[in-house]
């Protein structure tokens, strides 16, 4: 793991700066209080401080690769202060003998220098604490930000699982009510279940082909919901009419993979199956800049005896949208005397035009 200081070059700038105004501020406390050269009271806060800021940085990997994975309060402490003493000892001696050499023949100076080492100690042990302070801050902020980063991942594989649960419900739950209809047309027509066959075929290869994208173009997504149509007209005959009003700049806006298909087939299901005469089905799509708007209406006989179910369709689609968009509102149902309307809003996704 890199210093969090030297990481950055802005991070090092302001380190720099932080240094260049505490070595001011100790000019200006020997120079007003000490009544010592200018000079001579620079030299010794650029000594001082600048020693002690590269010692700081040092302590970085003192502190990432030694103490933080002490288990023990006592090792902890020790090493602390083990830590501690060196640092400071080590800036003490080597910021004591280099201002002497370099000031030997300033006999007032060299009296101020060693009268000042109870401060400068004091100092030492309060830059210590500063660094210490700092870069615990900067590990335990780390490791949340590691944590939270576990979390995320772990939302999304299990968000994942969730959506493909949902996913898998779609197919089986199709395929039995198709197969349930060609095995009825072997006996009353056969030429009708062979087609509806290869028909079945041709939507399932496109489920398969389709299966691990998440998201298809309306496009696409609305050319399946074709392929399933003339499964189903095949079915039902005269009995379910399809029609569609789509916007133009609707067909390349991205949705979920397979959301349609369980609104088409929840409409027939609840439409075309429960009723003796032509029943509508229609489709209308708009769009605007953060929305694309799709309704579902089909008519239904409110007298017709009701098909029993488990509502799949409806659930499974509500279930996916919240996972995905983390929004409730995104899928409306309207039941009106004699028709049934699904109105579906489908966000943009973020960072796309």
């Amino acid at each position: 793991m890199l210093n969090p200081i030297t990481k950055n070059r802005n991070y090092i700038l302001t380190y720099i700066i932080i240094w260049v105004l505490i070595t001011l501020i100790h000019t200006g406390i020997l120079f007003y209080f000490y009544d010592l050269d200018i000079l001579i009271c620079s030299i010794d806060a650029f000594i001082s401080n600048g020693l002690f800021a590269i010692l700081g940085i040092s302590l970085w990997y003192v502190i990432r690769f030694s103490i933080k994975d002490q288990q023990s309060i006592i090792d902890l402490i020790s090493n602390h202060f083990f830590s501690a003493f060196v640092t400071i000892g080590l800036w003490l001696l080597i910021s004591f003998y280099s201002l002497k050499g370099i000031f030997f023949d300033q006999e007032f100076y060299i009296d101020f220098l060693n009268e000042s080492l109870p401060w400068r100690t004091a100092t030492g042990i309060f830059f210590y604490l500063v660094f210490v302070l700092f870069y615990y801050l900067i590990l335990n902020y780390e490791d949340l930000q590691e944590k939270i980063k576990k979390e995320v991942e772990l939302k999304a594989l299990v968000k994942e699982a969730e959506l493909n649960a949902l996913k898998s419900q779609i197919n089986p739950h199709f395929l039995f009510n198709s197969l349930n209809s060609i095995s009825s047309l072997t006996i009353t027509n056969p030429e009708k279940a062979q087609e509806m066959i290869v028909k079945l075929s041709e939507f399932i290869r496109y489920s398969l082909k389709h299966d691990d994208i998440k998201q298809s173009s309306f496009k696409l997504e609305l050319e399946n919901i074709q392929k399933y149509l003339a499964i189903e007209k095949i079915r039902f005959g005269e009995r379910l009419k399809y029609i569609q009003e789509i916007k133009e700049n609707c067909y390349d806006f991205k949705i979920p993979n397979m959301l349609l298909q369980p609104l088409i087939e929840n409409a027939i299901k609840h439409g075309v199956y429960e009723s003796m005469y032509e029943v509508l089905v229609k489709i209308e799509c708009h769009c605007d800049n953060n929305q694309l708007h799709i309704k579902i209406t089909n008519d239904y006989d409110p007298l017709a005896t009701k098909k029993k179910g488990h509502g799949i369709g409806l659930k499974n689609i509500r279930e996916r949208l919240i996972l995905i968009y983390q929004e409730h509102n995104l899928l409306e149902i309207n039941k009106g005397n004699m028709q049934f309307e699904a109105i579906l809003h489908i966000p943009k996704e973020k960072g796309k035009k």
